[in-house]
């Protein structure tokens, strides 16, 4: 068995079977809470996405609201300026381009403003159960390079480095499983290598060892 699909199968066993941690109705929903998880944690965003949604829960809605009073909804998530105009603009294309939908595939999710791999993955996996690629954020990246499963500091050449390696039916769970486990363990700053069941298989904790 390669490596990373041992990585897979103990992670597998020892997390429980969530799409993601974002809480959401629809698939447009989900499309605006991960672009406002961008350098944010999903314990935030939840918090500000249930007011936000309270007035502004479909495109048509957002496409028209005030720009200075999305700024004040979204302030906790951080880069509110940015990010309020990403969901405006993502919000009136929905709307102009795609009768309201959110698109189910990779191309036109990109076209969209603030939407890159990483959340084109997520609301492809999580909203429509599709399997396109595999979803790289700080924590995927983190765990891939201390595990060996890359070299690579990109995400979208970390991306294919992981489907190249990885059974493509577990794309989309492995993202999932990388990220409780960068929270619960190997976090960026003092990771619990002692106590990590992947430590027998991670050249960074054998690099802490010497």
């Amino acid at each position: 068995m390669k490596k990373i699909e041992t990585i897979y199968q103990r992670l597998y066993s020892s997390y429980p079977p969530i799409d993601t941690s974002l809480e959401y109705g629809t698939p447009f929903q989900l499309l605006i809470a991960t672009i406002l998880s961008a350098q944010c944690t999903d314990e935030v965003v939840n918090r500000t996405t249930k007011h936000l949604f309270i007035e502004y829960s479909e495109p048509e809605q957002l496409a028209r609201a005030d720009i200075k009073k999305i700024k004040k909804i979204i302030r906790p998530t951080g880069y509110y300026s940015l990010k309020a105009n990403r969901i405006k603009k993502t919000s009136k294309r929905l709307v102009n381009v795609y009768n309201s939908e959110v698109p189910d595939n990779m191309e036109d999710l990109l076209t969209l403003e603030g939407v890159g791999r990483k959340t084109a993955n997520i609301v492809l996996s999580v909203a429509f159960k599709k399997t396109q690629g595999i979803a790289v954020d700080t924590h995927v990246k983190r765990l891939s390079n201390r595990l060996g499963l890359t070299e690579n500091s990109n995400p979208e050449k970390i991306e294919i480095d992981l489907m190249k390696n990885l059974k493509r039916e577990n794309w989309n769970r492995f993202s999932i499983l990388l990220i409780l486990h960068g929270r619960k363990i190997c976090n960026a700053r003092k990771p619990d290598c002692n106590n990590c069941l992947l430590n027998d298989l991670c050249p960074y904790f054998e690099s802490k060892r010497k």
